[in-house]
Order: structure tokens, then C-alpha cells, then sequence
């Protein structure tokens, strides 16, 4: 059966094959990238309140780099981390209060009974100069049930609306994504010491299921907010259809009955317009762009790209800007970064920052992104 194709506008930028400022992008690029650092499999970033960035690295490392000096520091104390496969140390996020309380948010593969699953702690962030630890970890959020294998976690973090965010893959177990008794394959929203919020849609039911948001998800890698404050996540689908999803409350996004993609085994899966009891995507790709990561762009120095999201590729090696009319999504433009991106996020000074998943067998850069003169 042929798949439904959405046609997205796209425009593509190549870059140049090598590495210093400038000479990175080809000259219609409408930005200029600047190496900042290195680290090693990067997976998540956040900025810290006086413009240091804090940075996961996929083993189970927790990295300080101060923007300024270049020094780079470790903070010790992350809890023990399962690293095979897509498992590994994954999002850090502040918490709102940050300022007052110096807590973080952390998610992580974990091994139990059973298997494998993500966890997400908080702890205290104790900082003496650029080196550090975690002190008091507690455990608020574990996937259940635990099962084999190491892919689709998603265990993606975010803070609004005075509640935590956590999104959860469905492990490659498929059913699970619509199993209300497993908070695989879900959207989740706590409160922020991990209980459930009263006003959760299927909260009345208690245990996992009072947990869920919404549900019938793959692999969510990309969480994040719009201006007006609704819940946005970009997944990985089957072979073609990866998802750019409004998360509404107590909506099912279809998976695995529905999808715009196919089986790897190139088994047909029901197309969204086949299934309209079923939430479909805002928008979808097919050939796929592995999204990674998914941010909401509000700084000054792209005042032409304020309200866009931005959407790190990894097998497409690209960051994809998506366009907004209402709840209507389109691709705007895709730039071509010559390596796996894992994440993106806007810095306080308004550029937009990118974590390369790796080079090579080692490495992974982390850029700036700013306006081209």
C-alpha cells in the first residue's frame, strides 16, 4: 500500500567539509557556526543561571564548560548509568526554582529486574568553581514495566505550567504504546517530587496509568513548549513517518495501530487518515530525519525565526526549522550540518546551540549558531 506523502517546503543549505568559523558553511547559509567545544557523545545541555552550560555525555558523564574561560569541569556523583545501545545518561534539565534551590533534573538508563528502563532523579547541584557533585539523589520516575533490550527510552525532561514533562518510548515492544497499564510508549506529567497531579486525565485510575498525558507514541526524543505554553514532541516513527505531534490532553497518537511509516520488515501499518479516531501528526517525514531534540525558538539574534521550532536530525545530519500558522506545521528549511545532531537549544544570548552526536568513533562538537554579518 503507498504510503500518504505530506509535501513540506524545504530549503537546503550544504555545508563546507571543514571546520573553522566561516569555512564551515557554503556562502548562502544563513548563519555562521563556531566550534566551542568537544565532548565525548554528548546527549543533553542546559545553561546554568550565570552562562555556564552543563552537558551529559551518553557513558555517564556530567560535564561544566564555562563559555567565557573555555575550562571544562566534571561533576561527580551521577547515578550508575546502563550505556548499550540507544540506553545511556540522557537529559538534564533546572529546575524552575534553580536559583533558589540549585536542583537538577537528570534522566538515565537503569538496569532491574527484568530488564532495562529510564529513570529520572533529582538532586542538589553542588558547584565549587567549574567542578561539582550531585548531592541527595532521589529517584522520582522510573518506565514500567522494565523489559529487554536498549532502544527507544526517549526520556526527554521539561518544566511548564508549574508541572514536570517526561517523555517515554515504547522500548521497541510496540503494544505498550497503547497498554494503559505500562507508562512505555506515554507522555507524562508530575509533579515536580514525581506525584501525580489531580487534574491528569486518567488520574481516577491510578498506579502508571495516572501518570499518562496521552499516549500511543514510538520513540519521543524531542519535548518542548510553544509561546502559549502546549506541549510539542517530535518522535522517531517505523521505516518513514517520523512525528511532529500537538500533545493534547488524553490523546492517543495511534502507534503501533496507525503511522505514516511501514514495519522494518516492510509490513504495511494503517495510515492516519485511515484511523481519524486516532490524534495525527502536525506534520511528518517520509524519508525519515531521525528528530532528536526540539526547541522553540525566542531569542533576538534571529528576530525572523521567533515562534519557529527547531528539530535536531541524526541520520539526516540536518537541523529542520518548522514553521507555525495555529496548530498547522510545516518544514520551513533544513541545513545540512554534516553530523548527527542530538540536540539543540537556544542560548541566553540568543544563538542557537547544537550538540553533534559524535565523529567518527569519538567526539562530538559542540556549535554556536549565529546571524551571518
Amino acid at each position: 500500500m503507498h504510503k500518504f506523502r505530506l509535501l513540506l517546503t524545504s530549503t537546503f543549505f550544504i555545508l563546507a567539509a571543514c571546520g573553522a568559523e566561516n569555512s564551515l558553511l557554503a556562502q548562502n547559509n544563513p548563519f555562521t557556526v563556531t566550534e566551542v567545544a568537544q565532548f565525548n557523545q554528548p546527549w543533553a545541555m542546559t545553561f546554568l543561571p550565570d552562562g555556564r552550560l552543563l552537558v551529559s555525555e551518553k557513558q555517564g558523564a556530567l560535564k561544566v564548560y564555562d563559555m567565557n574561560s573555555g575550562a571544562m569541569g566534571d561533576v561527580r556523583g551521577v547515578p550508575d548509568v546502563v550505556s548499550a545501545g540507544q540506553a545511556g545518561f540522557g537529559d538534564i534539565v533546572l529546575h524552575p526554582d534553580y536559583v533558589s534551590n540549585n536542583m537538577v533534573y537528570m534522566s538515565y538508563g537503569e538496569s532491574g529486574r527484568g530488564g532495562t528502563g529510564a529513570a529520572v532523579a533529582r538532586a542538589t547541584l553542588a558547584l565549587n568553581g567549574n567542578n561539582g557533585e550531585l548531592r541527595d539523589i532521589e529517584v522520582i520516575w522510573r518506565q514500567f514495566p522494565k523489559v529487554s533490550g536498549n532502544g527507544h527510552f526517549g526520556q526527554r525532561i521539561a518544566f511548564n505550567g508549574g508541572y514536570l514533562w517526561i517523555s517515554s518510548g515504547e522500548r521497541q515492544k510496540f503494544d505498550p504504546a497503547q497498554d494503559m497499564e505500562m507508562n512505555l510508549g506515554k507522555i507524562i506529567r508530575l509533579n515536580y517530587d514525581g506525584s501525580v497531579p489531580a487534574d491528569n486525565p486518567f488520574a481516577d485510575q491510578g498506579g502508571v496509568t495516572a501518570q499518562i498525558w496521552s499516549l500511543g507514541h514510538r520513540n519521543p526524543l524531542g519535548l518542548a513548549f510553544d509561546s502559549n505554553g502546549q506541549p510539542w514532541n517530535v518522535e522517531m516513527g517505523p521505516r518513514g513517518g517520523d512525528e511532529l505531534n500537538h500533545v493534547v490532553r488524553g490523546g492517543n497518537y495511534g502507534y503501533p495501530i496507525v503511522s505514516n511509516g511501514d514495519h522494518y520488515d516492510g509490513k504495511d501499518i494503517p495510515d492516519h487518515p485511515l484511523r481519524p479516531e486516532f490524534n495525527a501528526p502536525a506534520a511528518f517525514w517520509n524519508p525519515v530525519i531521525s528528530p532528536s531534540s526540539l526547541m522553540f525558538y525566542s531569542g533576538s539574534e534571529f528576530p525572523q525565526w521567533q515562534g519557529n521550532a527547531f528539530i535536531g536530525g541524526l541520520s539526516s545530519q540536518s537541523l529542520v526549522r518548522i514553521a507555525f500558522n495555529g496548530e498547522q506545521a510545516a518544514e520551513a528549511a533544513r541545513y545540512n550540518m554534516g553530523q548527527r545532531i542530538r540536540e539543540v537549544e537556544q542560548g541566553p544570548d540568543g544563538a542557537i546551540y547544537l550538540l553533534e552526536d559524535q565523529r567518527g568513533n569519538s567526539g562530538g562538537r559542540l556549535l554556536r549558531l549565529t546571524a551571518r554579518d
